[in-house]
């Protein structure tokens, strides 16, 4: 058994609250039919379920979009006035709810909530002919929330309410394979108030961010877990901004997100592939706008580090950079924002050069 498996193995016997992967992200949005369409047809997202009038459901509708292990649902309101049509207007489109899978959803609130989490939303059950699937929710920084989603006895395709659809025809996977982080805005001074809640509510581990993750005199973390004893880590990168506050002459990147966002929330995610190549490339061709990376590999490098796999010129035509953190090297690149305001944007990764 490798060092790394066998550090993960000892930290989930002794998890307070094991987590199991992450379960779904949910982007709150204007119209979800037509960012169905783009998640679709720009980054390969497959359309497998669906809720709406058409199955009852009368406020709000939605789409799940799948591809490889990541799973986003977009849900648009079908009433004003409500608390959804309100975050829209406020944040405009962008993630409201990073869910967990986890083995008993009642026992994961109760120990959050024990710990200081606040609850947004009770354990309650949710049946149909497909079996039972509990959820919690608590809140997170921001307007921001966490679903514990316990849906061992459940075998429909996404959770009662929602009826599958059996064919995309639209969708080219792009080689999307899962979550591998959710990066975070938060206010001035609030970063060790979040590493904290990760911490102490969650079970989570303060890693040390990579330097190009930091802005100016940002501070950041990357609050890191196993999620369940060989499925990989959990990854959560927060920042806070430097002490220049809006208004100033050299506004950061990050204090634009928190104007144009009006608070703190998810500024990018992370999506693992296996071949950034074939995926980049293929996003590309399919629409999706990338900013080269500030750290691709130099045109004269003589001797590639030994992991790297990739023919040097294919990252640097592509704009794809070379990074490491904790888990050692990785090739990534990020998107440009995905919404009208300069806020939601992925990143593309692919770690130990495979």
């Amino acid at each position: 058994m490798s060092t790394v498996l066998q550090r993960d193995v000892a930290s989930f016997s002794q998890d307070f609250l094991p987590l199991n992967g992450a379960d779904y992200i949910e982007f709150y949005v204007g119209n979800a039919q037509q960012a169905a369409y783009y998640y679709r047809m720009a980054m390969g997202m497959s359309w497998i379920a669906y809720s709406g009038p058409e199955t009852g459901s009368s406020d709000r509708t939605s789409f799940v979009l799948e591809q490889g292990n990541v799973r986003f649902v977009l849900t648009s309101p079908l009433r004003p006035g409500t608390e959804m049509a309100e975050h829209i207007h406020r944040h405009g489109d962008g993630v409201r709810d990073m869910a967990f899978c986890v083995d008993d959803a009642r026992l994961a609130w109760r120990e959050a909530t024990r710990r200081g989490a606040r609850s947004v939303r009770e354990p309650l059950e949710a049946r149909d002919e497909y079996g039972l699937v509990r959820t919690a929710s608590i809140a997170a920084y921001g307007e921001t929330i966490h679903t514990f989603v316990e849906r061992h006895s459940y075998r429909g395709p996404f959770l009662p309410g929602y009826t599958a659809v059996p064919h995309d025809p639209l969708a080219r996977s792009t080689g999307l394979a899962q979550v591998d982080h959710v990066g975070g805005n938060v206010g001035w001074n609030a970063l060790n108030r979040w590493k904290n809640f990760y911490s102490q509510v969650l079970g989570f581990s303060a890693s040390a961010a990579p330097p190009e993750s930091v802005s100016a005199s940002a501070r950041s973390a990357l609050m890191t877990k196993p999620a369940g004893v060989g499925r990989g880590r959990l990854r959560f990168a927060i920042k806070q901004p430097p002490e220049q506050r809006p208004g100033g002459s050299a506004e950061s990147p990050l204090v634009n997100y928190l104007m144009f966002n009006h608070g703190p929330g998810v500024e990018h995610i992370g999506l693992a592939t296996t071949d950034i190549l074939f995926t980049v490339a293929r996003m590309r061709d399919q629409g999706v706008e990338f900013v080269p990376s500030h750290s691709l590999p130099s045109a004269e490098m003589a001797k590639p580090p030994s992991w790297l796999r990739e023919p040097v010129s294919e990252l640097r035509r592509l704009g794809i950079g070379i990074g490491c953190d904790q888990d050692g090297p990785m090739l990534e690149i990020a998107t440009r924002p995905v919404e009208d305001r300069p806020t939601l944007f992925f990143k593309i990764i692919q770690r130990n050069g495979r």
